[in-house]
């Protein structure tokens, strides 16, 4: 692989959890995998007061924690922690970023970076106005003499009218190619492997279409709570968090037209088509075609669980979901009166992450399933967390004499590539950005596009605060009424194992 251009990241809020637990262990894996530029640095930027020694000595025990390499030798972790430093700055204060400018151009001097620099916003959204305002001040988002560009993390905006705000305000800084708005759910391997299993193999793609398939299912499980994000949490719910991005985003891999070459731009352009065809949600999609929950108090496997409205920093009355599961439609050729269901919530009885297309039943039903009901058989799971890999379930006669048909699993992991290295994504992203792809990052207009399609359902609720939130009980599946979201007497949503290989035999939750 082309190594990138001599550059330095400078990561403001470097100070925080995601640095630490995130980011210096993602570019510590690029050093190990010897990926990172022959002339590089890390410069972190943040309020709080740490010398170049203390910040270096705190970056090396994330790596240590979470590092895929963390038990390398500490002379291997010190020679790359030599090139990071730190800069104490009052971030919302203009005139300091003067010091950032200074030390830019003596590091710069020092190791060569050619004046290439990426701006990593690991900060709160309220700084994500300030933050390029004064690196524009400062002259650091002009590229003259090298590049410049700005990674942000979601959320990118509150509703569709701060979305658009914070698009036209970041392009008075930085030209659209120069913005990287990171979704790490687009860094995981599985993710990007939809593609591929779509596009370079001739079994699944005449298939994969409205004729052959009946439904896609896409489910965002996590077995934890709000933890101690819960004041975060109760101004944003699981709309917000999941499904405007990490979600549709997947919608857009598995829905998107076979790009004409494999370049971002064609990628990003297919990606574009799929959210201007989703289908606006009317009066009766927002009332019967999205069902919201929120997790009650609950006994799981002899521990008491909180319901949510009891978790720190959340209202005693909030109204806050952390449950949501809709249905909706794309209006292209393609995908034409195919539903798609879509769920994600939170305190589930597992942590999983999948997309299960299922393909439309035989026409002529000539065998039952053991079980006597008539039901197709064939699905094909793509699992992106955990336990990643994919599932294709078909039937196969019962032995003995009777015509009785049951599901059978063919299945492959990517725990077995044993001889293949897997990043994590945020190696994955960081990597793209420093070599100037920006294919798994989100343009601005996609962002827009998405919040169009979730407005109107931030917008029936606020305006109908009497409309259902429904309870479930902590370690379940959500309310039961999502259940009727699926069409078809046979259907119902999967119940995934954490463990793809015993799906249908043994789920360890």
């Amino acid at each position: 692989m082309k190594k990138a251009n001599n550059q330095a990241l400078v990561i403001f809020g470097a100070s925080g959890d995601l640095t630490y637990r995130k980011l210096i262990p993602a570019v510590f894996d690029l050093y190990m995998n010897n990926l990172l530029p022959e002339g590089y640095v890390v410069l972190g930027v943040s309020r709080t007061k740490y010398t170049d020694k203390e910040f270096r000595k705190k970056m090396s025990e994330g790596i240590r924690q979470f590092s895929n390499f963390k038990d390398t030798a500490c002379e291997k972790i010190n020679d790359f922690v030599a090139k990071i430093f730190y800069l104490s700055i009052d971030t919302e204060n203009g005139d300091d970023y003067a010091l950032v400018k200074e030390k830019l151009s003596k590091l710069n001097d020092k190791f060569n970076l050619q004046h290439n620099y990426i701006f990593y916003l690991s900060t709160p959204p309220s700084l994500y106005p300030l933050i390029p305002k004064f690196l524009y001040g400062q002259g650091l988002t002009i590229q003259e003499k090298g590049f410049r560009r700005i990674l942000i993390e979601k959320p990118f905006g509150h509703d569709l009218q701060s979305a658009i705000e914070l698009n036209k305000l970041l392009l008075e800084f930085f030209s659209e190619d120069q913005i990287y708005r990171i979704d790490h759910y687009l860094g995981k391997e599985t993710v990007q492997n939809l593609m591929v299993t779509r596009f370079a193999n001739g079994i699944y793609e005449p298939l994969w279409n409205r004729n052959y398939v009946e439904h896609v299912e896409i489910t965002a499980a996590e077995s934890l709570g709000v933890e101690d994000r819960g004041g975060y949490y109760d101004n944003a719910g699981a709309l917000r968090d999941m499904i405007q991005n990490h979600l549709l985003q997947v919608v857009s891999l598995v829905a998107m037209e076979p790009p004409i070459k494999n370049t971002p731009e064609d990628i990003r352009y297919e990606k574009m088509k799929v959210f201007r065809a989703l289908h606006p949600l009317n009066e009766d999609d927002l009332k019967n075609n999205v069902i919201r929950g929120q997790y009650t108090a609950s006994n799981i496997r002899g521990k008491h669980y909180v319901g949510y409205r009891e978790e720190p920093g959340v209202n005693s009355e909030s109204r806050t979901e952390t449950y949501v599961a809709m249905k909706f439609y794309i209006d292209n050729w393609r995908w034409a009166g195919v539903p798609f269901y879509v769920r994600t919530g939170k305190r589930m009885p597992t942590r999983v992450s999948e997309v299960v297309i299922h393909f439309r039943p035989s026409p002529l039903p000539l065998y039952k399933h053991e079980d006597g009901e008539n039901k197709g058989f064939n699905q094909l799971i793509l699992r992106i967390q955990p336990d990643e890999g994919i599932l294709l379930k078909t039937g196969m006669k019962v032995p003995g004499s009777s015509d009785k048909v049951k599901s059978v699993n063919m299945d492959f992991h990517y725990s077995e590539l044993t001889d293949h290295y897997i990043p994590e994504a945020y190696e994955r992203l960081i990597l793209d950005c420093m070599q100037g792809d920006n294919t798994l990052f989100m343009q601005g207009e996609a962002v827009e596009e998405t919040w169009r399609f979730v407005q109107p359902i931030l917008d029936y609720w606020e305006k109908h605060p009497e409309a259902a939130l429904y309870g479930y009980p902590a370690g379940s599946w959500g309310p039961d009424v999502a259940d009727d979201l699926i069409e078809g007497a046979d259907n119902t949503w999967r119940y995934p194992c954490k463990n793809l290989a015993d799906d249908g035999i043994y789920c360890e939750l």
